[in-house]
């Protein structure tokens, strides 16, 4: 029996609620991390064979959901596919502090939306519950569904086990009955799998694209979540659509459409708060300066490397690569900053020559254009050496280039 894995039964988990089954669970919490074998013996001279591997299951995704819940998570209930889907929890923080107040673009001030509390919202594919727990401590009354009684029954365990129970309501139900209309907001957050694992075609997300639209047609204000590389093509005209990154990674975009909602692309880094809304700014394109920013992957997403470039004084060096240089550094949160040592054409030879002739046993590589294999040039450069060096492969002009740099503190 493996502690991380395996299916989650209904009445196993309806059992592991009660006292005993809490108590089961605890004992599970202490045995995580040892031998799967010698747990599940340990738990059956007290435990029946369905009780024990609910507890052993539920505490080996508590183990898990750590890195997105956090402490919370020693506190909540999952199922495998549940926690899989399920938004980190500060990315779903951030979400729910925008649904009273939503910025605009013409004002830097946030325009109210909503009352700051008490605001009635509908999530319609609720999940564990993860997105309501952060909608119900920022004060609103969510009511949600789920197809599937498992998952129903977690996220109601969910918000009990942080005495949000007065605040949310969670049903059985299919997102397409959900009548938004009735509600002061829509949340949406359609399941992004299939049978053959994750896709990124909106048409087969579940419910599929055009129940979605109809939902959020309907609300007052909708919120939906999507993947972060949703085609621009699905964005509902008069979306505002947010990328959200967090420690550097691209965790999401939401659009949100409705009452008060300005049209627009933004994006946001977590933690932290930054934002970056898009002012239309087109980027000159010209030679490489002394330094080299990589923009964070949400503004990328977002389209806002004008943007990026305009706040670090900088310019593209090739008009399709989202890389930008600058002759002078800058600081800012939405872009990494390098230092250019040097900028040669693309050429295994030479690459492996200006390498060694620095002494550099260990490189990080990045690419942006360039279709060459990472690994198996890091393979082919055959390194040694006790320096370090960052490259990056891309094309300046079209024409494919290594430029070699490393790290650049801010100032």
């Amino acid at each position: 029996m493996a502690l991380t894995s395996g299916d989650v039964d209904l009445d196993a988990f309806t059992e592991l609620l009660t006292p005993r089954g809490l108590r089961a669970l605890a004992e599970a919490g202490e045995l995580a991390g040892a031998d799967p074998v010698a747990a599940a013996t340990t738990l059956r001279k007290t435990y029946d064979a369905a009780l024990t591997s609910a507890a052993l299951t539920q505490a080996g995704l508590r183990q898990r959901a750590r890195a997105k819940f956090g402490a919370d998570a020693d506190r909540m209930f999952f199922t495998p596919h549940g926690l899989e889907q399920a938004t980190r929890a500060e990315v779903a923080a951030h979400r729910a502090a925008l649904l009273p107040t939503l910025p605009h673009t013409q004002a830097p001030a946030q325009a109210p939306i909503l009352p700051p509390s008490g605001a009635r919202v509908v999530d319609a594919c609720c999940g564990i519950g993860g997105d309501l727990l952060a909608l119900a401590r920022a004060g609103c009354a969510v009511t949600a569904f789920d197809t599937d009684p498992l998952t129903v029954a977690v996220a109601r365990a969910n918000a009990e086990a942080f005495g949000l129970g007065e605040r949310v309501t969670v049903h059985v139900g299919d997102a397409a009955e959900v009548r938004p209309e009735e509600y002061d907001a829509l949340f949406a957050d359609p399941a992004r799998r299939t049978g053959r694992g994750r896709t990124f075609d909106p048409m087969a997300y579940s419910p599929p694209w055009p129940v979605v639209l109809d939902l959020i047609s309907r609300a007052r204000l909708a919120c939906l979540k999507v993947a972060p590389a949703i085609p621009y093509e699905f964005i509902p005209e008069g979306a505002l659509a947010e990328w959200v990154s967090y420690k550097g990674e691209v965790k999401e975009a939401t659009l949100w459409t409705g009452a008060g909602v300005t049209t627009g692309r933004r994006a946001a880094l977590l933690p932290g708060g930054h934002t970056l809304t898009a002012t239309g700014v087109t980027a000159e394109v010209g030679p490489p300066g002394r330094y080299l920013y990589e923009p964070d992957g949400a503004a990328i997403r977002a389209h806002l490397v004008g943007e990026v470039a305009e706040l670090v004084g900088g310019r593209l060096m090739d008009p399709m690569i989202a890389y930008v240089t600058s002759d002078a550094p800058a600081d800012t949160p939405w872009a990494a900053r390098y230092e250019i040592e040097d900028i040669i054409p693309f050429s295994l030879k030479k690459l492996r020559a200006a390498l060694r002739a620095r002494q550099i046993g260990n490189v990080t590589i990045k690419k942006r254009g360039s279709a060459v294999d990472i690994e198996r040039l890091r393979a082919d450069l055959r390194l040694s050496g006790e320096n370090t060096m960052v490259i990056a492969l891309t094309r300046i002009l079209d024409k494919p280039s290594v430029i070699l740099c490393k790290p650049s503190s801010p100032a």
